[in-house]
């Protein structure tokens, strides 16, 4: 039997095979696994290396480990906006650009050219709005600063020349 002295030494729940002294701090679940690489239920890896190790929860549904995007941010919302209402302004820019030049276009030009010129123009408008959508769905699974990146390399190149140059207006 232990003695008084010995109770203030010890804590309920010492003989806990997880808290073994060794350095092996697998738990009886791991164990049973024998490669450590899936983790109790209610457990998420995180870090180098987290894609390869897989919760209970995601084998019970029989996910990946790493399958959905982290949420955005507040700030990462607003800048998503922010880049996609200029991209949306691109848009309309390019197609006020496009109607003003069509005038000229067609006055001097034949019907090959005309052709050529409202493919083209057709393209030039919905450019901001398919870089928004293949940059939203192609960088899903990449850091938020890639995506961000790829967006202002679209506002960058997408700028509507014809209406900054002629204007709606302009000669």
């Amino acid at each position: 039997m232990a003695s008084r002295e010995d109770d203030a030494l010890s804590w309920d729940g010492d003989d806990d095979p997880t808290l073994d002294p060794s350095g092996d701090a697998t738990t009886p679940d791991e164990q049973a696994d024998g490669d450590g690489s899936t983790l109790p239920k209610g457990w998420r890896a995180v870090g180098r290396g987290h894609e390869r190790v897989r919760s209970a929860d995601d084998e019970a549904h029989g996910v990946g480990a790493d399958t959905a995007a982290p949420p955005l941010g507040s700030v990462a919302l607003v800048t998503l906006g922010v880049m996609g209402g200029v991209l949306l302004l691109w848009t309309v820019g390019w197609y006020l650009g496009a109607t003003r030049l069509r005038e000229r276009i067609e006055q001097s030009t034949d019907a090959v050219a005309d052709f050529m010129f409202q493919g083209s123009m057709v393209l030039a408008i919905a450019a901001p709005l398919l870089w928004f959508l293949v940059t939203w769905l192609g960088t899903r699974r990449v850091a938020q600063w890639k995506r961000f990146a790829w967006l202002a390399a679209g506002i960058v190149l997408l700028v509507p020349w014809p209406f900054v140059m002629v204007g709606v207006v302009g000669q």
